[in-house]
């Protein structure tokens, strides 16, 4: 006897609604018809689009951790910052808690939902799925609240207007890949529908 229940459903993530999953064409938006908050968008090759936006945004990244972040020049004394440098910095300052919400929000964070994101999207591009797709998947919806690098370059730039007056400050070529680096994996958040990459997966063969 076949126990296997077929019927999709859908949880609605402000008012707890629960509903089975309409069939809806490829760029339409499903909504809550209680709370009209966003329940499930068919965007058509999501998954190629968001595979090469975190490729895209892996690459930033790395740039952005080689190159220096930005120079500051003050008489006869120039000083270069490196990203993960911000860290050690706080570190050496005596701001340990500080040191360690930075290395967690801005460096470790990113590294984990864009692992998890190449992790679960790559095999989709075939119609595959790895082991622990679907843990991966929750441990991702988890990891992107405490994904922080646009606080993170909010406070770089008011840091910049404060000290502007103090020195010459330059911004490197990390800046700007980091700026990239926000952009491309902000995209990939945005255009992966949560609901929509959990059919993909578990319609795809592990």
């Amino acid at each position: 006897m076949d126990n296997t229940n077929t019927t999709d459903y859908i949880a609605c993530p402000d008012c707890d609604g629960l509903y089975t999953t309409p069939e809806t064409p490829e760029g339409d938006r499903i909504v809550c018809p209680r709370c009209s908050a966003h329940l499930l968008t068919r965007r058509p090759g999501f998954v190629s689009h968001a595979t090469a936006l975190v490729i895209a945004a892996a690459l930033f990244f790395l740039l952005a951790n080689v190159f220096p972040f930005m120079s500051m020049k003050s008489d006869y004394r120039e000083s270069e910052m490196l990203l993960a440098g911000s860290v050690a910095g706080l570190e050496k300052q005596g701001f340990t808690l500080l040191a360690s919400m930075v290395g967690v929000f801005v460096l470790a964070a990113p590294i984990l939902v864009m692992g998890t994101l190449l992790y679960v999207l790559i095999p989709l591009l075939q119609g595959q799925r790895r082991r622990w797709a679907l843990h991966f998947c929750r441990a991702m919806q988890e990891a992107k609240q405490w994904n922080m690098m646009e606080v993170y370059l909010l406070g770089v730039l008011v840091s910049l207007l404060k000290l502007e007056k103090l020195a010459t400050l330059n911004l490197g070529p990390a800046f700007w890949a980091f700026v990239g680096f926000i952009l491309c994996l902000a995209s990939a958040i945005t255009i992966t529908d949560p609901a929509e990459l959990w059919r993909e997966l578990k319609e795809a063969q592990q």
